[in-house]
């Protein structure tokens, strides 16, 4: 059986959003951790804490913003590898050389060091820091490689601050693909109606009165007129006009013009007295 510890931090609690938001707001009001300057930097880390389980306020401890790049502290790395079962015996630790075995039982046993010349080598050794403090730079590079190497969630995906700020401080190109514009509703005076021909029918009133009417407004007004004491004389007139329309109602298959006829028609017959 497995001796190892899972990742529990402390003081986890349910927290929503406005919670989170109203904290990362004092944090970087507060302006007691430089690492975080925004109230947007403050949440985004709020929320990666709140995820792993940890108070959301924990992150104000735990993490740094450096040149726009989130890191983890040495300390927190270290905290976060121990609580979970992981262990380090330290075999040397100055100004020149910082060496250490971590182990862990998940991840194994490892014996790392991190020297001068590897800073050298890497380009470091030159920078104010690495001249200032060469031990605790030289502590925060191998707790990283050693925790990343033997149990990597101790990291939380992270580097550490003297490590982010070594990197190459030139900023990103944006390779984000623009945003395609959005479909703008055309106005009314973009709009063109669909020249599509519109067929219109005479339409005898009776008396001389004649207008002009489209197929449906046509059978409309002759449902209307056959229902008058003139239907007779009104269908003799306008029976002609009738069947065109119908025509022009089957052979482009408009059901609701084909049943309009329908009525019309036996409207027409029952004023007639003819058969269908």
């Amino acid at each position: 059986m497995s001796n190892a510890i899972a990742l529990r931090p402390e003081n986890q609690i349910a927290a929503t959003m406005a919670d989170i938001e109203r904290m990362a707001a004092a944090v970087a009001k507060s302006g007691l951790f430089p690492g975080m300057k925004t109230q947007e930097q403050a949440t985004a880390l709020m929320l990666l804490a709140h995820a792993e389980g940890m108070h959301p306020a924990i992150a104000a401890r735990d993490f740094d913003v450096i040149q726009g790049r989130p890191a983890k502290k040495s300390e927190a790395m270290m905290r976060d590898f121990m609580r979970s079962g992981g262990k380090v015996e330290w075999h040397a630790l100055t100004d020149e050389l910082a060496d250490a075995t971590f182990s862990h039982p998940q991840g194994g046993s490892l014996r790392l060091n991190w020297d001068m010349e590897r800073a050298k080598k890497a380009g470091l050794g030159g920078k104010d820091n690495w001249s200032k403090f060469r031990r605790q730079m030289l502590r925060a590079r191998l707790i990283s490689e050693g925790v990343r190497t033997v149990y990597p969630l101790a990291t939380s995906g992270m580097y550490v601050p003297e490590e982010v700020q070594d990197f190459d401080s030139k900023s990103m190109a944006d390779v984000t693909p623009p945003a395609e514009p959005a479909p703008q509703a055309p106005s009314r005076s973009d709009f063109t109606p669909p020249a599509q021909p519109v067929t219109l029918y005479p339409f005898d009133y009776g008396e001389g009165q004649v207008s002009d009417l489209t197929g449906t407004d046509w059978l409309v007004q002759a449902e209307i007129a056959l229902s008058q004491d003139t239907a007779a004389s009104w269908w003799e007139a306008n029976e002609a006009t009738f069947y065109q329309i119908q025509e022009a109602a089957t052979e482009k298959k408009v059901k609701k013009a084909m049943a309009a006829c329908s009525r019309v028609l036996d409207l027409a017959h029952a004023v007639t007295n003819t058969q269908p």
